[in-house]
């Protein structure tokens, strides 16, 4: 089974979106896909987040904001994705076999709920092309600007 982590700093907000969607479209496409979320401090899932996530059906309900330590076998992932330049500064060294990728997303905390949903909306396009990527056997775009997402839009 194939292993993906997505770290952000308080694993409150993108980073649990992310992990929501990944799974939803690894859901979809029927890959065996196993999905984690930390951050590099733990704080609280912020209710912005839940909130546009249930607009699209996916719930929160018993995500909780997390490290490392809580993570299951931390360092034996076969991707670990950063989604906010400060945990890409703190990432921790992978093994050789890992591939670290950065994708970088605004922060909509403090904005409107119409930023958390563009913010989601951008998480949903780049990790459902991570996912299918990974489906078809093809390398995963290596950064945000490299995603077939990204180009389209």
């Amino acid at each position: 089974m194939t292993r993906v982590l997505i770290l952000c700093t308080h694993n409150s907000a993108r980073s649990q979106m992310a992990e929501a969607l990944t799974r939803e479209a690894a859901r979809k496409a029927g890959l065996d896909l196993e999905v984690h979320s930390a951050g590099t401090e733990a704080t609280r899932v912020k209710d912005d987040a839940r909130a546009v996530m249930a607009e699209i059906g996916l719930s929160l309900d018993g995500h909780s904001s997390k490290t490392l330590d809580d993570v299951p076998d931390p360092q034996n992932f076969d991707y670990v994705v950063t989604v906010c330049d400060s945990a890409a500064e703190a990432c921790p060294v992978y093994p050789g076999r890992t591939t670290r990728l950065h994708y970088p997303f605004v922060d909509p905390s403090g904005g409107s709920l119409d930023r958390w949903r563009a913010v989601r909306d951008q998480l949903a396009e780049q990790f459902t092309a991570l996912v299918q990527a990974l489906e078809m056997g093809q390398p995963v775009p290596p950064s945000y600007e490299d995603s077939p997402a990204v180009r389209v839009a």
